[in-house]
C-alpha cells in the first residue's frame, strides 16, 4: 500500500495549481480579542464547487491523464461535495461521470452535481450507494474516484494546508474536519513536513465519531448508517485503510455535539461574513478546548472546507439564535 509523502503533496500542488482558486486567509479581530489568540481561516468555501474536494478529484484525474490511465467513464460515491468535485473535474476533462449517493444528499449539492453534467443516482442509504459504485467500477474503461481512501486523493487534499501555510507561515496548530480522513491525513503530512512541532487536530461530530472510536481501539470501526448530524460532510460510515494510519498519529481527535456545531456555524458566518458549512465550523469548538490551557499566545489555522448549504440545513442551523452568547474559551 502506497504511503503518501510530502513530496506527493508538492507534486499535486504543482499539478492542480492552474485549475483552482487561490482562496484567501481570513481572520476576525473581534474573535481574536474574545479568545485571546490569533485564529486564521483558510476559506476553501470560496474554492471552485464551493469546497476543497475539487483538489483531490483533480489531482487523481489529472495524474491519470498524465499516465495514460484516464478512462472514458468516471464513477464515484459521495454525500455531496465530492460529488460536485468529480462532476466538475470530469466535465473539464471531457469524460462522462456517474455519481452514487444516498437520498439524504443536500439538495443544493445534488443540483450542482447534475448541473456539471454528471448522472446522479440516488439510493435509500449511503451504504447502498457505496456498494453500487463498487459494482460500477468493475465495468470496462471505468475509473473509480473515491472520496478519501486513495493516495492521489489524500495528496490533493493536502494541498489545502500546503497553500495555506505558504500564505500564513508557521502556525502552532491546524484544525480540520474529519469525515473519511482525506483532508486531515493530507494536512498532517503537510504540516509535519513543514513544521514538525505544529499540532494537527481532527474534528468530527459526536453523532458520527467512528474515527475517534477507531483510533481508540486501534482498528477501523464502521457506522451502521449515516448519522443525522448537521455536519453532513463528515457523515461517512468509516475511515479508509489509507487514511487511518495518519489519523492514529494526530495530536487529538475532538468530538462536537450538535448544539455547538450550530453555534459555531452561526458565529463564523456572522464574524467572517461568508457562507460556511457546519462540517468545518464545528472545528472552532475544538479550537476553544485546545486553547483553554495554553499559557502563551497561539496562532491557530482552521481549514474551512466548504460552503454549500441548502435551505433545510439553514433552517436547522438557525432554529435557535446562538448570537446572543459571544464566543469565549469557557464555553
Amino acid at each position: 500500500m502506497h504511503s503518501v509523502t510530502f513530496d506527493d503533496i508538492q507534486s499535486a500542488q504543482r499539478r492542480i495549481q492552474s485549475y483552482i482558486n487561490k482562496t484567501p486567509i481570513l481572520e476576525s479581530s473581534l474573535l481574536n480579542e474574545w479568545l485571546g489568540h490569533r485564529i486564521l481561516f483558510k476559506a476553501e468555501c470560496l474554492q471552485k464547487v464551493g469546497a476543497f474536494k475539487i483538489r483531490g478529484a483533480l489531482n487523481m484525474l489529472l495524474k491519470a491523464q498524465e499516465e495514460g490511465r484516464l478512462a472514458n467513464h468516471i464513477v464515484a460515491s459521495s454525500s455531496g461535495n465530492h460529488a460536485q468535485a468529480v462532476a466538475y473535474a470530469a466535465k473539464m476533462l471531457g469524460v462522462r461521470a456517474t455519481v452514487y449517493s444516498g437520498q439524504n444528499i443536500s439538495r443544493v449539492k445534488a443540483a450542482a452535481t447534475r448541473s456539471y453534467g454528471a448522472d446522479l443516482r440516488l439510493s435509500a442509504t449511503r451504504k447502498e450507494a457505496d456498494e453500487l459504485v463498487k459494482q460500477a467500477a468493475t465495468e470496462a474503461n471505468t475509473l473509480w474516484v473515491p472520496p478519501f481512501n486513495h493516495p492521489d486523493i489524500i495528496a490533493g487534499q493536502g494541498t489545502v494546508a500546503a497553500d495555506a501555510l505558504e500564505q500564513t507561515g508557521r502556525v502552532d496548530s491546524i484544525f480540520a474536519p474529519l469525515g473519511g480522513g482525506g483532508l486531515v491525513a493530507g494536512t498532517y503530512i503537510c504540516a509535519k513536513g513543514l513544521f514538525a512541532d505544529c499540532a494537527v487536530i481532527g474534528v468530527e461530530p459526536a453523532l458520527g465519531n467512528d474515527a475517534a472510536r477507531s483510533v481508540k481501539v486501534g482498528k477501523i470501526q464502521s457506522l451502521a448508517d449515516s448519522p443525522a448530524t448537521l455536519a453532513d460532510g463528515a457523515a461517512t460510515l468509516a475511515v479508509g485503510e489509507h487514511t487511518f494510519p495518519f489519523l492514529q498519529q494526530l495530536d487529538a481527535i475532538h468530538e462536537v455535539d450538535e448544539e455547538k456545531i450550530a453555534y459555531w456555524t452561526q458565529w463564523l458566518q456572522h464574524l467572517l461574513k461568508i457562507h460556511v458549512e457546519p462540517t468545518c465550523a464545528m472545528s472552532m469548538d475544538a479550537v476553544c478546548k485546545w486553547l483553554a490551557d495554553k499559557t502563551s499566545p497561539q496562532t491557530v489555522l482552521v481549514l474551512l472546507s466548504g460552503g454549500n448549504i441548502d435551505q433545510l440545513k439553514m433552517q436547522q442551523i438557525w432554529r435557535i439564535n446562538h448570537l446572543e452568547v459571544p464566543p469565549s474559551l469557557l464555553l
